[in-house]
């Protein structure tokens, strides 16, 4: 469809229900596991993956074929919803795709901080966001990451990340460089939206209210890494703007106690939707598993969000968190059983709702 006319979130809704219906289950993940990676490959051959499959099987094999059919069906699926959508729909959810460039401008700079060949860094590229195939191959095949970051002059990220170049250069660590493309992404999802004005059931106050989701859950992401790993870094270089969570100066606060974190996460208007997480939060032990649980409840929320009300938006930006993970679900599987982790350990990697 395209992005002029009205909006039509009762027809992408039901198109939505449908490819909602074919993602794997729990039981799946169960049989996944216990699979080698050529087992992996055959299981996906009879599954909605089937096309993917078979078109790259030619050519690759292995985890390398799974990876490579997971990020084309990725990216298919979310060009299937945009064709879908109309009007203002079809600009919010575009809008919102773009973490897809945000993904690849993140693993075009990792790929060449740790001299990945173009092909390993094509491999991870998500073909999903508005980054055309020209500048993703320019960025798979920069010889630096000054020069990747010369290649997104003129995108979103171009001011954050010329700053961050700098503190790259003094620290030689990615953390600037990362940070400032996940700032920038997360702050501009909320452009040209007047959050005070809004109406809060109409399809773009719904909207907001799931973004605002994300962003808090980010802001909580961050804090959780910096209060559990004791870091001096300051907090209000991690703070994205637009979440309702958190307001600009509480995060230093806070960071110190990681109960006092979890206990005001407890309170606020997150808390109920929240609370299974949020065991998971105090019982778990390492810094994946924190990551994990909240994961897991950004997943429950959009869920929640997208039953309440199902004629929204809402439903469209859960499945795309739902299609994510299970993306996520797969490779993690099969990088696991490549370099012989137990059904155990790749368990833990998982996020299963």
């Amino acid at each position: 469809m395209s992005a002029t006319g009205s909006s039509n979130p009762e027809y992408v809704n039901a198109r939505v229900r449908s490819r909602r219906a074919a993602l794997f289950a729990e039981e799946d993940y169960r049989k996944l596991v216990r699979m080698g990676t050529g087992e992996i490959a055959r299981y996906m051959e009879e599954t909605e993956y089937e096309t993917e499959m078979n078109e790259l099987g030619a050519r690759h094999s292995g985890v390398d074929l799974i990876e490579y059919a997971l990020n084309r069906n990725l990216a298919k699926n979310f060009e299937d919803l945009l064709d879908w959508a109309d009007g203002e729909l079809h600009n919010l959810i575009a809008n919102y795709l773009r973490k897809f460039d945000a993904w690849n401008a993140k693993t075009a700079i990792r790929g060449a901080y740790s001299g990945a060949s173009p092909d390993e860094i094509q491999t991870d590229f998500i073909r999903a966001g508005e980054f055309d195939d020209e500048l993703l191959d320019s960025l798979a095949n920069a010889g630096s990451i000054e020069e990747i970051v010369e290649l997104l002059d003129g995108t979103i990220f171009e001011e954050g990340l010329e700053a961050a170049f700098e503190d790259f250069e003094d620290q030689d660590v990615l953390v600037p460089l990362e940070n400032a493309i996940d700032k920038t992404f997360y702050e501009h999802l909320l452009d040209d939206v007047n959050t005070i004005t809004l109406n809060p059931n109409s399809p773009k106050g719904l909207y907001v209210e799931v973004l605002q989701a994300e962003i808090d859950f980010r802001n909580v992401r961050n804090a959780l890494r910096l209060s559990r790993t004791g870091t001096d870094l300051d907090p209000e270089e991690y703070y994205i703007e637009g979440g309702k969570l958190f307001k600009e100066g509480e995060l230093r606060q806070l960071v110190g106690s990681f109960d006092d974190l979890v206990e005001y996460i407890r309170d606020s208007p997150y808390g109920e939707d929240l609370s299974n997480a949020l065991a998971d939060l105090s019982e778990a032990e390492s810094l994946s598993a924190f990551e994990q649980a909240l994961d897991a409840a950004l997943l429950e929320y959009s869920d929640t969000l997208s039953h309440s009300h199902p004629i929204s938006i809402c439903s469209a930006l859960s499945y795309i968190l739902a299609k994510e993970r299970e993306i996520e679900n797969v490779r993690a599987i099969a990088r696991g059983r490549e370099v012989g982790l137990s059904v155990d350990e790749i368990e833990t990697e998982l996020v299963v709702i």
